[in-house]
């Protein structure tokens, strides 16, 4: 019997190529790649990671990124074999392998293969590194700014966790906190501490600017301290304006002038409404504009080489 070819509908959704990925040792694409259902991250949420990004064919703060991997899994007590310089080169080879210059980069490390609790009995830690080309709001939103709500969800305590390590399983709070904004029709959500102070959005730092100075809270507020955060206060420093960790409160972000979240994959985004309430004039403000300008500028200009 002849075999018929199937036709593609023009409308229906095509899947594009899987990017090529690396995984314990082995460069496999994307939609092949196999993990053990006995992994601990699968398992448990047992592992660290990090989103990087690469502008231009340049790794935007790859050192930074990659020490504080390996300070996350110094403090989850996993002995990875590869060192710091391999998993930089590594990150670099599957960037050229897949012929991306500007990407989001997923590096996930979990304590390796063991079922049960007990970390004794796992071994052989699992890294899987993959690129992609995550884009995650429009231009639109980077340009009027976004929507967000307070959501109930809270950040979990810092003496439940060490909030600096940038663990997998910590990520379900955020992931909650998502849901409540996207049912709230919000661009983002607002995550409060148990003490009601602000902390951070689901995947964002957040800052405000009051008087031409730029507040964000501190680390002791709960959040994961930012590398985009560090370098937006390095840059807002190096223009003259006044920078300051401090406990906000709602009423701190709804009477700001202005206001705008940072991260790897938002990078910098304005935040113009807050449960109904505009900030400044429900537009992104002056400061914010002129920041995310020299912070674009930045990241074309500097960063690691992807090429050999």
């Amino acid at each position: 019997m002849a075999r018929t070819k199937k036709l593609i509908d023009i409308d229906e959704p095509q899947v594009p190529p899987a990017p090529l990925m690396y995984l314990n040792g082995e460069v496999v694409h994307a939609h092949e790649a196999k993990l053990s259902v006995i992994d601990h991250g699968f398992l448990y949420g047992d592992g660290v990671f990090e989103g990087i990004r690469a502008y231009g064919g340049r790794v935007w703060k790859l050192d930074e990124h990659v020490a504080r991997l390996y300070k996350s899994l110094k403090v989850i007590l996993v002995d990875l074999p590869m060192t710091p310089q391999e998993m930089r080169d590594t990150i670099r080879m599957i960037l050229r392998r897949n012929h991306l210059t500007d990407a989001y980069i997923r590096v996930t490390v979990s304590r390796g293969l063991g079922l049960g609790l007990d970390p004794r009995g796992v071994s052989n830690p699992t890294v899987a590194i993959m690129p992609s080309k995550l884009s995650l709001y429009p231009e639109e939103m980077y340009e009027k700014g976004l929507n967000v709500v307070t959501v109930s969800t809270r950040i979990p305590t810092a003496d439940a966790w060490e909030v600096r390590v940038k663990s997998t399983g910590k990520y379900l709070n955020n992931i909650m906190a998502k849901f409540e904004a996207n049912r709230m029709g919000a661009g983002e959500g607002l995550m409060l501490n148990s003490a009601g102070c602000v902390a951070e959005a689901t995947g964002d730092n957040v800052f405000i600017v009051v008087g031409g100075k730029l507040l964000t809270p501190p680390g002791s507020a709960g959040i994961l301290e930012g590398i985009t955060r560090a370098a937006v206060m390095e840059i807002a420093t190096a223009a003259g304006y006044g920078v300051e960790e401090r406990n906000l409160t709602l009423f701190d972000l709804y009477t700001a002038d202005e206001a705008f979240l940072t991260g790897t994959a938002a990078e910098m985004i304005p935040m113009v409404r807050l449960d109904d309430r505009k900030i400044g004039n429900g537009k992104p403000g002056p400061i914010t504009n002129k920041l995310i300008r020299m912070f674009r500028a930045r990241t074309a200009s500097d960063g690691v080489s992807i090429e050999d």
